[in-house]
């Protein structure tokens, strides 16, 4: 599958902003400790992914009723679902000036991962720091995908193949809506088209 970026300009890809808050303290205490320990870049990614994979444990997972949107909230509580996780990963990739991208994939409800460009590569590879037992199989590489699922198209499932600076608005609405981790299942998108992911 091509990836498609939806801003051609790749310093989106680096930005903070709200969500994707690597300026934050929190993040930039773990970007720091992270460096220290892993100067290469590729090491460093890599150990970024499985600080956010594992040291994050999946909401969903853990019946952790609590709500992040932030990567400096769901780096701070330690919780997320797939969505916080990857605003997490994101925050700390672009804080050490590695292009990310959140993208999706379509399941009955949207799975959210992220798209890395690491330097001297021309592609995206994305990455599934998803984690726990539904992850299990996901792991960095900056070859080749290995992520958490594989989608099966006869099934109605699908890969989006679009690149985004920041999270799809129909995410966003269900996690800043969400009162709590069982309200959020009731929010969470079935598809990133339509009303209602408008």
């Amino acid at each position: 599958m091509r990836l498609i970026q939806q801003d051609p300009d790749l310093s989106a890809y680096l930005a903070a902003d709200e969500v994707i808050d690597h300026d934050h303290a929190q993040v930039r205490r773990v970007v720091n400790r992270l460096a220290i320990r892993h100067p290469d870049v590729y090491e460093y990614a890599e150990a970024a992914f499985a600080f956010v994979r594992d040291e994050i444990p999946h909401s969903m997972d853990t019946g952790d009723p609590r709500v992040t949107w932030r990567a400096s909230d769901a780096i701070a509580r330690r919780t997320g679902i797939c969505y916080a996780k990857a605003h997490a990963l994101a925050a700390l990739l672009r804080a050490r000036s590695i292009p990310t991208a959140l993208c999706y994939q379509g399941f009955p409800v949207i799975h959210g991962l992220v798209a890395v460009r690491l330097p001297g590569r021309e592609d995206w590879i994305r990455q599934d720091p998803r984690g726990g037992e539904a992850g299990r199989a996901a792991r960095f590489d900056g070859e080749r995908e290995h992520l958490a699922f594989t989608t099966r198209p006869e099934a109605g499932e699908r890969d989006y193949p679009e690149l985004y600076a920041a999270p799809h608005p129909a995410v966003l609405h269900a996690l800043r809506t969400a009162r709590d981790r069982a309200h959020l299942e009731t929010l969470l998108p079935q598809s990133l088209e339509g009303p209602a992911a408008a």
